[in-house]
């Protein structure tokens, strides 16, 4: 995970607080967190850096809509992501 943007990071989590978001759905909660307009030129390029790193598994709700989930590697990455930010923060 040490070598995703920020925003990468915050994708990484908004896919993994929900069951199966399609890229709007990550793209709303992201609007709602950065308080603004997220284009699609800058997510769904940066989704599929992390698919292509394997921590998000794309899939299809049907023929026009993608769907995304954690990989297992994802899962673990913000598992170590945490414990890393609890030794400085606790």
């Amino acid at each position: 995970m040490h070598d995703l943007t920020g925003f990468q990071r915050d994708i990484l989590y908004t896919i993994a607080g929900q069951h199966e978001p399609h890229g709007t759905a990550v793209k709303e909660e992201l609007e709602n967190y950065y308080e603004g307009d997220i284009h699609h030129g800058r997510l769904y390029p940066n989704i599929d850096t992390l698919v292509k790193k394997g921590l998000v598994e794309k899939g299809q709700h049907d023929q026009r809509t993608n769907c995304y989930t954690l990989t297992r590697r994802g899962r673990r990455e913000i598992d170590a992501r945490r414990d890393w930010e609890t030794q400085y923060t606790d």
